[in-house]
């Protein structure tokens, strides 16, 4: 019996395996699919074969010019074999996007966030009735969405479906899972969306190197300061985390955060920070809840033409991200390429003095040296990336089981 149950798990990973690397690489022919996951030949046409009769792949004849023989087949997912619904929730606006099996988006809308008091049930009202729209403009029946992957800056309980707390709704909790009970049969998940930028860049910096990544570090800038860390763990795989970066203490300047606190380095870095520092607004003022980026490019040109403030502003700013961030590696005990992505990477001119400023104050970057910068400029892209991916593994794994 034990050996009976190991040999279907091993084929439930291997038919797993052989999903992803079609999802990732595909369409592939049978030979490529072999080298690319390590998997003999025969195991690769029994789990093809499997899967083309469950209904998650499909098989394609390419002739091959110049060439004599049969055509070369080529394998990829079936695109209606499941659906994913990816929905980003920022300050300003939540955008929905829907997915097929192969990770394509077939369908996108974004929609503004009310700028007033919104509460949390209203919110979800119009969260339910966006998703149903979504579905039926691609005229799906709700049984059709396996996952609807959610993200959102703040914190999200890593157990469940709940905000616990966000820059808009402050500590009133938002429970996804329940909102959405009965909406047909869906996984619900909700990430906070620093670990999903730092999952998806992760794949692609591996694919770009063709080799394992060790470690990385995502900044998002904005008007939340957002970071995502992943590490390989023991068994060679990487553990990604988002640790509430932007809500640690920085510093006692009595600094009001969105999160009710004095000092977070959000307070001093975030889009609402550099505007109060900017005007020289006195630092326990109430925070903004969203800055208009078009707020912030004046802020930036003031301080391009010399203005002192605005550029102190800049500087401050960089010097908290870059203090944070010397501590972070301190706990990791290692040095890591930093990525910096979101809207602040237009700024990243003002930011840089500061940064390196407080990057270098840190004894490990004296001794280690200092970390590797990437400026990444399409974050939203990421986030949808992460969602597709975390959600088409689970779904591989569920239906190759």
């Amino acid at each position: 019996m034990l050996t009976r149950a190991s040999s279907e798990t091993l084929r439930h990973q291997n038919s797993g395996l052989v999903l992803k690397v079609l999802r990732r690489d595909g369409p592939l022919a049978h030979t490529d699919l072999s080298a690319a996951t390590g998997l003999s030949s025969a195991t690769v046409s029994a789990i093809t074969a499997g899967l083309e009769k469950s209904g998650l792949l499909e098989r394609r004849e390419v002739s091959n010019p110049g060439h004599r023989g049969r055509p070369r087949v080529l394998f990829s997912r079936r695109r209606d074999a499941a659906h994913v619904i990816a929905v980003r929730i920022s300050s300003h606006a939540v955008q929905y996007s829907l997915a097929d099996f192969r990770g394509t988006m077939i369908d996108r809308f974004e929609e503004a966030r009310e700028q007033g008091p919104e509460t949390p049930m209203r919110f979800l009202a119009g969260f339910r009735s966006a998703l149903e729209r979504l579905i039926a403009r691609s005229r799906l029946r709700p049984e059709a969405i396996s996952t609807v992957s959610i993200s959102s800056k703040g914190l999200a309980d890593r157990e469940g479906a709940r905000l616990l707390w966000s820059p808009v709704f402050g500590y009133q909790a938002i429970d996804f899972a329940e909102a959405l009970s009965g909406f047909g049969t869906p996984r619900i998940h909700l990430f906070n969306e620093s670990l999903l930028v730092t999952q998806a860049l992760a794949i692609r910096l591996e694919k770009n190197n063709g080799a394992p990544l060790q470690s990385l570090a995502t900044l998002s800038l904005g008007h939340s300061i957002g970071l995502g860390i992943a590490y390989r763990d023991q068994h060679g795989a990487l553990d990604i985390r988002a640790p509430n970066f932007g809500h640690m203490l920085h510093a006692s300047d009595g600094k009001l955060c969105r999160c009710g606190a004095y000092g977070c380095i959000e307070a001093s870095a975030g889009f609402y920070g550099i505007l109060r520092m900017a005007f020289e607004v006195p630092p326990d003022t109430i925070p903004a809840k969203f800055v208009p980026l078009g707020e912030m490019e004046k802020i930036a040109t003031r301080a391009r033409q010399g203005h002192r403030v605005s550029e102190y502003a800049f500087r401050q700013a960089g010097v908290a991200l870059g203090q944070g961030l010397s501590r972070m590696l301190s706990l990791a005990e290692e040095t890591m390429p930093i990525a910096i992505t979101g809207p602040g990477t237009r700024f990243m001119d003002l930011l840089t003095r500061g940064l390196d400023e407080g990057l270098q104050q840190s004894q490990h970057v004296k001794v280690r040296g200092m970390p590797e910068i990437l400026i990444i400029t399409e974050e939203e892209n990421l986030v949808f990336e992460g969602h597709v991916d975390r959600a088409l593994t689970e779904i591989d794994q569920a239906l190759a089981g």
